[in-house]
Order: structure tokens, then C-alpha cells, then sequence
């Protein structure tokens, strides 16, 4: 589809644009013919992570690939080719797990819009964020056995954590391709629309989720994502204390208001940090 507002930053391999007053940020991979990522272009969606979690308009953001056949088509075989060392992978791998963990820890919603092909680093940057939704062309790789290498952007731990850990032994030491509607089955994508759709449907979930209180999904976001370094009994104590924090805002007041008098809230864009 065509975006509302036009592209307001491009660093090259990635285009910007702002929806909704500059509440909804699209972020397009645009790395010709097959979207590979390359350490510059990891850098790069780590420096829009930061901006985006910093500016106060922003409530999702939602990452797609240019084109129609690859969402992302896993790191650049040339980044690969010039590993000299163990301490060259390592390097590579490092940028890529703290990128994966921005991802996922962002307190504001990111949508992965799966446009095709999603492979290998595409798949654990996909797998890393908080909603993906497929393409019913979209099939999904984890290559890196085949050159002899390993997912090394989390995929060997998030990938375990979504679909179990039978399925991401045989999707990793097998490399077998995942179509689309067998990823929905397993856990691996949370919906499937037609191809020309993905990014309609990400932006209807974007401002669906840009319409309600914002500390409210902040907060949400902080409680649910300490289940993955915290255990239960320690993950009860962050939903209280996030519990708490929300009681203080503003954001529940006229929210119960709204409820109460058969309106649509009107929030005035607190957040959860402050």
C-alpha cells in the first residue's frame, strides 16, 4: 500500500515514514535484490531503536522489507566471508544480539510486517519482535547450518522459547524451510493475510494499539517481558510494582471516566517513564 505520509528519513538501506500525527513509524529494509543485512545496516536500525523509543510521538513502530519477495534475507554472505577470526564472529554476532535485545525490550510495540522471505538474521530480528505478522507467501529459513555457522542473533534461544525445542532442532540442524501457514500452526508468526495486505493489517494493529493508554501498554510491555530474565514469583512482584505505577497516572483516571460515561478516551500521551 501506499503510505499517507511520505518518507521522512532515509539512511540508505532504510526508509522512515511517520503515520497518525507521528505516532506510527514504518521502517523499510531496503537493501537490494534480497535485503541482506550488513553491519551497517544492523547500526542503523540500532540507531532508529533508539530514536524511536526516545521521541515522545512515537507509540509502534512496524518493520517490513522493500519490494515483495524478502522481508529480510539474513546477513550479507560477504560479512560472512570476511570473518578472519573468532573474535570477528563475535564481534558481528554481538551486534546483532544487542540489536534483537533493543527489539524486544522496547517498552513501545514493534510489529514485524513479514513481507516474503524471512531468513536466517531476518528470522531473529522477526522473532524478536512483539508481533509478527505473515504473508500468506512468507516462508521462514534458519540457513546457517548449510555454511557452516550457527544462528547467532538469539535465534538459537528465542527460536526455542516460540516453537519448542524438537521444532527449532530440526528448523536449525535441518535448515528446512517454513511456509507460512505451518509457522502460524507452531507459534512462530500470529497471523497470516494476504500477500498485498501484510502492511494494511500491521497498521490497523498499529493504531489500534496507538489508540489506548500508552502507560498502560508500556506498563504492560515492562510485566510481560520480565518472564524471560525473572522467575514467576519475581515477574508477580514487577506486574505489582508496574500495577502501582499505572494507579499514579492520570491515563487510568480518564480511561475509567470514558468507560464510565460511554466515551472515547481522551489521553494526553504520558508516559510510563516519567
Amino acid at each position: 500500500m501506499e503510505l499517507k505520509n511520505k518518507i521522512i528519513l532515509s539512511t540508505g538501506d532504510i526508509h522512515i515514514s511517520k503515520e497518525d500525527k507521528e505516532s506510527i513509524w514504518v521502517a523499510t529494509i531496503d537493501n537490494p535484490p534480497a535485503n541482506c543485512l550488513t553491519e551497517k545496516l544492523l547500526n542503523s536500525l540500532s540507531m532508529l531503536l533508539e530514536k524511536f523509543d526516545f521521541d515522545r510521538n512515537s507509540k509502534a513502530l512496524i518493520l517490513t522489507g522493500a519490494g515483495q519477495r524478502f522481508f529480510i534475507g539474513g546477513a550479507d554472505i560477504n560479512q560472512i566471508l570476511d570473518i578472519r577470526s573468532p573474535e570477528d564472529g563475535a564481534r558481528l554476532a554481538e551486534i546483532g544480539q544487542a540489536l534483537c535485545d533493543k527489539l524486544e525490550n522496547s517498552s513501545k510495540p514493534i510489529i514485524a510486517a513479514i513481507n516474503g522471505l524471512c531468513i536466517g538474521g531476518g528470522n531473529e530480528i522477526s522473532m524478536a519482535c512483539h508481533i509478527r505478522i505473515a504473508s500468506d507467501k512468507a516462508s521462514f529459513q534458519q540457513p546457517e547450518v548449510n555454511l557452516g555457522i550457527i544462528p547467532a542473533f538469539g535465534g538459537t534461544q528465542r527460536l526455542v522459547r516460540l516453537i519448542g525445542p524438537y521444532r527449532a532442532r530440526k528448523m536449525i540442524l535441518m535448515c528446512e524451510k517454513m511456509e507460512a501457514e505451518y509457522a502460524l500452526h507452531i507459534g512462530l508468526v500470529d497471523e497470516i493475510v494476504g500477500h498485498s495486505g501484510v502492511l494494511n493489517r500491521a497498521l490497523a494493529i498499529a493504531r489500534t494499539l496507538t489508540s489506548k493508554s500508552q502507560v498502560a501498554i508500556q506498563a504492560a510491555q515492562k510485566a510481560i517481558q520480565s518472564y524471560e530474565h525473572h522467575s514467576f514469583q519475581d515477574g508477580l512482584k514487577i506486574e505489582l510494582e508496574c500495577f502501582k505505577r499505572v494507579c499514579e497516572k492520570g491515563e487510568m483516571k480518564e480511561a475509567l471516566s470514558a468507560f464510565k460515561e460511554r466515551r472515547k478516551p481522551v489521553f494526553k500521551n504520558e508516559s510510563f517513564r516519567t
